[in-house]
């Protein structure tokens, strides 16, 4: 069915040995290899983030149960580890990449552990890896003036673009966190989708730039990774982080508004 829930899968690092940065939201090789596995058994179907939004764009029905593997930021270990687990499955994977962050000429020195270079994105792009942006140097987005905000998402698709040869039309947001105007400028900028975070099933009706995702952690259990992909107990999986983001965001709305004020008073 075309309006059918979809779990998109965030993972970020893939490493035996991640630093104190990424560890938390790392995965071990062996770990994403027996998750892997687990969509095959359960006879899933990997799609890529573009197929996802044009089919709801279109109102297409997807492939049988459909199930999108993203990653972010750009870490070494999904050309190392996690590259040859889809290979041999035959899946289809989205890699969001933070320009900044990739090693090679615009390298800004930011990435959190060992990076990708561009070689390797390559590579990941030719063999059925959807590259989408995630920004320049990985801010939170909404904090920034409407000139910065503009130059993290236009540099990021234009270094792509000149690295890859194809224009990415996929984003997700550094953090998960967007607002009203950030989304608009994504749109703006050219992107034709992009993922938040969320920790719940995809939707159509969240509309094509406010696609929700799940986060898989280090700490994420087999059995717990089959409920995921299979939809199940999502909202009971998730519900501290969900009590922690609705905080937060109550949080950064704040900051927003006394920003707001203060530059109304100069």
């Amino acid at each position: 069915m075309a309006d059918e829930p979809v779990p998109v899968l965030m993972y970020h690092s893939v490493a035996t040995a991640p630093n104190d940065a990424t560890r938390a939201l790392s995965v071990a090789p062996e770990a994403f290899a027996e998750q892997m596995a687990v969509i095959g058994d359960l006879g899933l179907t990997p799609v890529n983030t573009a197929e996802l939004a044009a089919s709801w764009r279109s109102g297409r029905s997807l492939p049988p149960r459909p199930v999108l593997i993203t990653f972010d930021d750009g870490y070494e270990g999904v050309h190392r580890h996690a590259l040859p687990v889809l290979a041999k499955h035959g899946f289809a994977s989205t890699l969001f990449v933070s320009t900044g962050w990739i090693r090679g000429a615009y390298d800004t020195g930011g990435g959190l552990d060992t990076m990708l270079d561009w070689e390797q994105v390559r590579e990941l792009a030719a063999a059925d890896v959807e590259i989408g942006g995630h920004s320049h140097t990985h801010p939170q987005l909404d904090r920034l003036d409407d000139d910065s905000l503009r130059h993290e998402l236009i540099h990021c698709r234009e270094i792509v673009a000149d690295e890859l040869g194809a224009v990415p039309a996929s984003f997700a947001y550094p953090y998960g966190y967007s607002s009203r105007r950030v989304r608009e400028a994504v749109r703006e900028t050219g992107y034709a989708q992009a993922l938040a975070v969320g920790n719940s099933l995809a939707r159509r009706r969240q509309g094509p730039y406010a696609l929700q995702r799940v986060t898989v952690r280090r700490s994420t259990g087999i059995e717990e990774f089959e409920r995921l992909v299979e939809g199940r107990a999502i909202a009971r999986t998730f519900a501290r982080d969900r009590a922690l983001t609705k905080g937060y965001a109550l949080l950064r709305r704040a900051r927003q508004v006394r920003r707001k004020a203060i530059r109304s008073r100069v």
